[in-house]
């Protein structure tokens, strides 16, 4: 039964199932993976998960096998510059034509689940369905990398079974559904490793990779720690990325630069070179230290730091929880110093937003609250509310963002921020690249 004609209809569709909300559980996706004739069972996957650095450690490792010659598919969330790169192949989104297809071959299905006692499927469900379907069977690659979409235990994604875990980091986000504390959220997220997979983490609060490492050795795992067991040293912030070098237990690397802006990178770049090790050292992969290097360097990853406007300087950054703000900070504080920093803010309801707008505070001259159009996003009138800032101003409009930026235009030392939600960044990347 071919449900859509047009990539349009498939897409108004897929956005129709997000009045579905979160439902975590694994049955609604094992249903619709076992009527597909279990795509996910057909993939060299590595399955990534963590509060903060999923998308840049994906890109990171996505550029390195690139390097080194292999294809690599990668499903990640949300977009930030259109619906389609949340399947791609080497970087590149798959089509209109590709999703289109996908759709009609899931949709039915769906369709028939909700007579089910399971119930409707949600969008993230259905797209990750789409993408293992569409790697097993569209689009073979040498490898795929997956990102959770929230948690891990009970994410859609977590019915692969990959050759390889990573979980970046954890942080307070999604409280709500993962739990309060650094101990309960660590064990969702270590709730991907899988029996005798190993895992790479670089969770460094003790509480946290407590829970990971003791998970590992339920599972018989190898465990992996960044912190534990390497070493990151000649840590520089250069004009236009990152430099570091990194000791593992198989090798040195010296000089590693990244394109991408912020001393948390150097993280991220480490993780993806740990799994590039390991990929190689299991003889999954053959990379050497030159394409590893420049893997790394070539690596771009959209609204993480990125550059959208040199006058005034203009940069958007995903930072979406509390974490993700003292990470911003940490970037302004190394590359801006001296210069008076204007942040645009919005944020979704559900997000410890009070938290983020006084990191904020610490360091910047003013803020602009603003809001966007989506379902979850707070109010400006609320967030402004929340600043104690001398320097504030709100205006319920996003079109007031481009405003507020023409009016730094001839600020010497100015560099606008643009931060708070993936989605609002977004919305606001999309209108200043047009």
């Amino acid at each position: 039964m071919r449900l859509f004609k047009t990539f349009d209809e498939a897409l108004s569709w897929i956005n129709g199932r997000l009045k579905f909300g979160v439902k975590p559980g694994l049955e609604r996706m094992e249903w619709l993976l076992r009527k597909l004739g279990h795509p996910e069972k057909k993939l060299n996957a590595v399955h990534v998960a963590g509060t903060n650095g999923k998308g840049s450690t994906i890109a990171f490792l996505r550029s390195v096998l690139n390097e080194a010659g292999y294809t690599a598919g990668t499903f990640t969330s949300p977009y930030i510059i259109t619906f389609n790169e949340r399947i791609s192949v080497d970087g590149a989104p798959i089509s209109d034509e590709e999703w289109t297809a996908l759709f009609n071959e899931v949709g039915p299905l769906v369709l028939e689940l909700e007579k089910t006692e399971f119930g409707a499927a949600t969008e993230f469900e259905i797209i990750t369905a789409c993408a293992f379907l569409y790697f097993a069977k569209y689009r073979r690659t040498d490898f795929v990398i997956f990102e959770t979409g929230l948690g891990g235990r009970l994410d859609s994604t977590n019915v692969v079974k990959p050759m390889l875990t990573v979980i970046t980091s954890i942080g307070h986000d999604h409280t709500a559904i993962l739990g309060g504390t650094l101990k309960e959220i660590a064990a969702e997220k270590a709730g991907i490793i899988k029996r005798g997979v190993p895992v790479i983490t670089a969770v460094h609060q003790h509480e946290a990779a407590e829970v990971i490492k003791r998970k590992a050795m339920e599972t018989e795992s190898a465990f992996i720690s960044l912190h534990e067991d390497c070493q990151l040293y000649g840590e520089l912030s250069l004009p236009e990325g990152e430099q570091f070098s990194l000791k593992t237990p198989l090798h040195h690397y010296e000089g590693i630069e990244t394109s991408l802006i912020g001393t948390h990178q150097r993280q991220n770049a480490s993780l993806a070179i740990l799994a590039a090790e390991w990929l190689t050292a299991e003889k999954h992969a053959a990379i050497g230290e030159k394409e590893l290097k420049r893997g790394i360097r070539n690596a771009g990853w959209p609204g993480r730091f990125e550059k959208v406007l040199n006058k005034p300087l203009v940069y958007i950054d995903g930072a979406h929880n509390k974490e993700g703000m003292e990470r911003l900070a940490e970037t302004i504080s190394s590359h801006f110093a001296g210069r008076n920093i204007h942040v645009c803010f919005s944020a979704l309801k559900d997000k410890p937003y009070r938290d983020m707008i006084r990191k904020i505070e610490s360091f910047a001259s003013s803020i602009h609250f603003t809001s966007f159009d989506f379902p979850r996003a707070e109010s400006a009138q609320k967030l402004f509310e929340q600043s104690t800032a001398d320097y504030k101003t709100f205006d319920e409009d996003i079109a007031s963002v481009f405003r507020y930026i023409e009016e730094k235009a001839e600020e010497e030392k100015a560099v606008v921020v643009i931060t708070g939600s993936l989605y609002f960044i977004s919305a606001v990347r999309a209108a200043l690249t047009e």
